[in-house]
C-alpha cells in the first residue's frame, strides 16, 4: 500500500520518488506505519511478532518526535493516504480511515464520549480533513465528505457534504472531489 501512497504524492507534486522520500515527512510516517501495520496484521509466530512490534514502536516514536505525526500500527488506514503538511497529527490507534483520504496539519482523530457513546471515528473513502480539524468520538464520516479547517466533529457527517465550525455543521452539498 505504501506504493499507492507514494504515487499519490508524486501525482500532487510532480516530483520524483527520491526527492519525495527525502523531503516529505508525511511519507516517512506512512512508511513506518505501513511496515508496522503489515507486521501487526500478519500471521507470523506470536513471539516474533511481539519482538518486531517492539522495535516498530521505537521506530514509530522516533518518527513521531521527528515529524509530529502519530500513526499507530493498529490504526486502519486505506491506500492512497496523503498528509498535506507535517506536524501535530494525532490519530487514535483504534481509528478507521478509508482509501484515498487527505489530511492537513494539526488534525486530531481521537476517542471521546461516555458509556455507550464512547468510541473512535470511522472515516469513509475520499474524505478531506482540513487544517487543525478534530474528529472525536464514535462518529461516522461519510464517503466524499469535507471537514473544514478548525472544525470540531462530534456528530456523524453524511456522504458528500461539507461541514465547518465548532461544533461542525453542514454548510453545503459540495463533496471532496476538488480537494482529493
Amino acid at each position: 500500500m505504501f506504493r499507492s501512497d507514494l504515487e499519490k504524492y508524486k501525482q500532487y507534486s510532480g516530483k520524483g520518488t527520491l526527492v519525495l522520500l527525502l523531503s516529505q515527512q508525511g511519507l516517512w510516517a506512512l512508511f513506518v506505519y505501513r511496515i508496522s501495520n503489515r507486521i501487526y496484521r500478519s500471521n507470523i509466530p506470536r513471539l516474533l511478532k511481539r519482538v518486531l512490534l517492539f522495535f516498530c514502536t521505537l521506530w514509530h516514536k522516533w518518527i513521531e518526535i521527528l515529524t509530529g505525526i502519530s500513526l499507530p500500527y493498529s490504526t486502519s488506514i486505506g491506500p492512497k493516504f496523503y498528509i498535506g503538511h507535517f506536524g501535530n497529527i494525532i490519530i487514535n490507534s483504534q481509528a478507521v480511515i478509508g482509501k484515498n483520504c487527505n489530511i492537513s496539519q494539526g488534525v486530531t482523530i481521537g476517542v471521546s464520549g461516555r458509556g455507550n457513546n464512547r468510541g473512535v471515528p470511522v472515516i469513509g473513502d475520499n474524505v478531506y480533513i482540513g487544517a487543525n480539524a478534530t474528529i472525536a468520538g464514535k462518529v461516522r464520516i461519510g464517503n466524499n465528505a469535507v471537514i473544514g479547517a478548525n472544525s470540531l466533529v462530534i456528530r456523524d457527517v453524511a456522504e458528500g457534504v461539507t461541514v465547518v465550525g465548532v461544533p461542525a455543521e453542514k454548510v453545503s452539498n459540495s463533496d471532496s472531489k476538488d480537494f482529493i
